[in-house]
């Protein structure tokens, strides 16, 4: 065996579905599974290496899945282009070669020869786009365009793709915010913007909305992939190269994210009957209207259904980020939501409403020993952190420094702090679970002993998004010692089973489509600081101390959660440092035969989430821990 390149075809219209290889490895046939990435744009390639003691290989994937090429390549052939691109990649790769870390070596030179900056998109789409063949619909859509003076050559660069679609618009209305062209485009209805019009006159008779842009230029297939999926959706969004020529992948409907950034954009498509349901209240000036829309759709609890293709070369908005604060918030205002929206750090934020009183937050950390660690964080806790109503629970596993048992003592003199002896062998599942039990706040907080508080408003931050009645876990922003990012959520996938994306990169980096600048939806957080009402805790069990005792025990819970209908968010209004289970040590030896078997597990419970993390583009990259392309 070695390594291979397989070619293979996808149907983005499909539930998406990141294809599966599974290697059965030795005499008792170890399975070892290679997530691959998604055709989003129609074609897909993935470079692997196939272990020398494989027995059997399959292949799982899902339906639109075609393997057109199965071509093998020379080791020496891939190390020469790690080589080229990245020499200390290839020195780096062949130390881990030399000492043994097969998975090392193999991620290693994936990540040199396999992976492609998101910046480079220009080069690797066009060896992954195919044309998508769409069973034609009789979906009656309604293109507006919204037009300001001296934009007549973008307009006509609009209706050029609209007159090319393969799913012809019924009708194209041209409306503009000042007096109409001396001579208006005859492909188009041409009238003046009315703000005073309310969500469903915008689509008059017909069964979809889609909003444009003068200069958006929609691809030939665009409304044609959009159409049937709002057949089980409210509204539909295809991906964009924007007026900087890089790409936008979107995630699925993430409608916190929405709010936040607008990052639906184009192309996209509203249903008639979310547009009829939708608040009668006026759209408003011409610059806005797309916002109001996407605000109340989000607001109703909208469906949102996304196809993974670039559909649209977009143009820059109409709003800059101070104006579309300022227009959210007023927006918010009309509509009755509990929420303020507010311009801070260049990025647009949500507000979310602490009641009065503030519930009572229960910290539970589990600890042993390390007196330097659980003085730090129980002096961030108590002394550093600015929330009215807080207790401390510390589950300590069987302690025997004595520094750390009269430290204990000296902690109880504080009411607000108790100490729970748990002597059993080590399973922080269990620890937590009997923290949690012993809790009295509405709202549980999870916290490692090797977390240090930075600044003083991060459990309000937590306990704001916690409250929400759609929300479960929340988690935090968490920084390495030296500034860099520890965690910004959980993808499921990444690594093989699940990860931290963008570790390891600057503290302040924004994220794709900005991201990590505002609270969003993620699939999972760290257990390391997490936020939940304990009710919700208590209604999916708790964590599942019998299959995840130390690891995949909070991403498991937090996918339990989703399932019962609560999504998890991520803020970085809560910010805190962590040094990564400086109290564990490294897995090695027995304490990596246990991390792969509760690996295995995992693997086995959320398969269906590992082939497809909502909230990460299946074109990126899970070999990375950067967004990447593959």
């Amino acid at each position: 065996m070695g390594w291979i390149v397989l070619s293979y075809a996808g149907d983005p219209t499909l539930a998406p579905r990141r294809p599966i290889l599974r290697v059965l490895r030795g005499a008792d046939g170890t399975p070892q599974d290679f997530i691959l990435p998604g055709a989003s744009q129609g074609y897909a390639h993935w470079l692997g290496l196939i272990p020398g003691d494989t027995r059997e290989i399959r292949l799982s994937a899902g339906p639109g899945f075609v393997l057109e090429r199965v071509g093998a390549r020379r080791e020496a052939s891939v190390l020469a282009q790690c080589l080229v691109r990245r020499p200390w990649r290839c020195v780096s790769a062949l130390f881990e070669r030399l000492r043994g870390s097969e998975r090392r070596y193999r991620d290693t030179l994936r990540g040199a020869c396999a992976v492609t900056p998101l910046r480079h998109y220009k080069s690797w789409a066009p060896s992954r786009y195919r044309p998508i063949r769409v069973a034609p619909t009789d979906l009656r859509i309604r293109c507006l365009i919204l037009a300001r003076s001296g934009e007549t050559a973008a307009l006509a660069a609009t209706l050029d793709a609209l007159d090319a679609q393969s799913h012809q618009a019924r009708t194209i209305v041209v409306a503009w915010d000042d007096a109409l062209p001396e001579s208006p485009d005859p492909r188009a209805e041409h009238l003046r913007w009315d703000g005073r019009a309310i969500p469903a006159a915008l689509v008059a008779e017909s069964d979809a909305l889609c909003l444009l842009r003068p200069g958006n230029i929609l691809a030939p297939d665009a409304l044609a992939l959009l159409a049937p999926t709002l057949a089980e959706a409210d509204l539909a969004y295809g991906d964009a190269i924007g007026p900087d020529d890089l790409p936008r992948l979107k995630p699925d409907w993430s409608p916190d994210l929405a709010l936040a950034t607008g990052y639906v954009g184009r192309a996209a498509l509203f249903s008639r009957a979310l547009l009829s349901r939708l608040p009668a209240a006026p759209v408003g000036a011409l610059e806005e209207a797309s916002l109001a829309i996407e605000t109340a759709a989000s607001l109703a609890g909208a469906r949102g259904a996304h196809i993974p293709r670039v559909l649209a070369h977009t143009t820059g908005e109409c709003l800059d980020p101070l104006a579309r604060a300022q227009a959210l918030d007023a927006r918010l205002r009309t509509l009755g939501a509990p929420i303020n929206a507010s311009l801070r750090d260049g990025a647009v934020h949500l507000d979310w409403p602490l009641p009065q009183p503030a519930p009572r937050a229960s910290i539970v950390i589990p600890s042993r020993d390390r007196l330097d660690l659980i003085a730090r964080v129980c002096r961030g806790v108590l002394q550093e952190t600015a929330y009215p109503d807080l207790e401390l629970i510390i589950v300590d596993n069987g302690s025997t420094d004595p520094a750390v048992l009269a430290h204990y003592e000296e902690l109880q003199r504080d009411l607000r702090v108790r100490i729970l002896i748990d002597p059993q062998p080590f399973n922080f599942a269990a620890m937590v679970n009997a923290g949690v039990a012993a809790a009295t706040g509405a709202v549980v907080v999870l916290l490692n002993n090797d977390v240090a508080v930075l600044e003083p408003n991060w459990l309000d931050a937590l306990v704001r998004q916690a409250i929400r009645p759609e929300v479960g876990a929340v988690g935090a922003k968490l920084l390495y010692a030296d500034g860099t990012l520890q965690h910004a959520g959980v993808v499921v996938g990444l690594g093989g089973r699940a990860g931290h994306i963008l570790r390891r990169r600057p503290g302040d980096t924004p994220g794709h489509l900005g991201r990590l600048r505002v609270a969003h939806e993620v699939s999972a957080v760290t257990a390391a600081c997490l936020a939940v009402a304990r009710d919700k805790y208590q209604a999916v069990g708790g964590f599942d101390a019998e299959a995840f005792p130390v690891d995949f025990n909070d991403v498991d819970f937090c996918l339990r959660l989703g399932a019962a209908g609560w999504k998890t968010v991520w803020t970085p209004a809560a910010t805190l440092a962590h040094l990564e289970s400086v109290s564990r040590g490294p897995s090695v030896g027995a304490k990596r035969a246990r991390f792969e078997q509760e690996a295995a597990r995992f693997s086995e419970r959320w398969r269906a989430v590992i082939c497809h993390d909502p909230y990460y583009h299946p074109a990126l990259s899970l070999t990375t821990f950067g967004e990447d392309l593959e």
